[in-house]
C-alpha cells in the first residue's frame, strides 16, 4: 500500500469518525435533518473505509468476494423478471402520468365560446297570444 492510498485511508477514517459523532451530536440537540445528513455521510465515510482498506485489512469482510462468486442462474434468472417487471411498472407509472396531464390541460384551458345562435334557448314570450295567461294574485 503506497503513501497516498493509505493517506486516502486515514482520510476516509476520520470522515467517517466526525460525521459519526456529527450525528450523535446533533440527535442530542434534537436535530433530527441534521442528524439523518451525518449518518448519511458516516455511511459514506464507511463504504470508503472499506473500498480504501489495505489488503491485510480486506480479510475482515470476507462476504464481499464470496457474494460475488455465488450468483447462481436463479438468482440471475429473478433479477432479470424483477428488471422486466419494474420497467413494465415504470410504463404504466408514466401513462398514468401523461392522463393526469392531459385532464389537467383540459379542465384549466378556458372553455371557447359556442357559435352565434347554437346551443341558446330562445328568450321567454310574456306578452301577446302565445303567452301563458298570467293569474291574479288572490284579493
Amino acid at each position: 500500500m503506497s503513501a497516498r492510498s493509505k493517506g486516502f485511508w486515514v482520510a476516509a477514517v476520520i470522515f467517517a469518525a466526525v460525521n459519526l459523532a456529527g450525528a450523535v451530536l446533533a440527535a442530542w440537540e434534537g436535530e433530527a435533518l441534521h442528524a439523518a445528513l451525518h449518518v448519511a455521510l458516516a455511511c459514506l465515510g464507511a463504504y470508503g473505509v472499506q473500498r480504501l482498506a489495505p489488503p491485510g485489512a480486506r480479510r475482515l469482510w470476507p462476504w464481499r468476494q464470496s457474494a460475488i462468486a455465488a450468483a447462481s442462474p436463479e438468482l440471475t434468472n429473478r433479477l432479470t423478471n424483477l428488471e422486466e417487471s419494474v420497467d413494465a411498472v415504470a410504463i404504466e407509472v408514466e401513462r398514468i402520468g401523461e392522463g393526469q396531464r392531459f385532464m389537467t390541460r383540459i379542465f384549466t384551458e378556458p372553455e371557447t365560446p359556442p357559435p352565434a345562435g347554437e346551443g341558446k334557448a330562445p328568450p321567454p314570450v310574456t306578452n301577446g297570444p302565445d303567452a301563458p295567461p298570467r293569474r291574479r294574485p288572490p284579493a
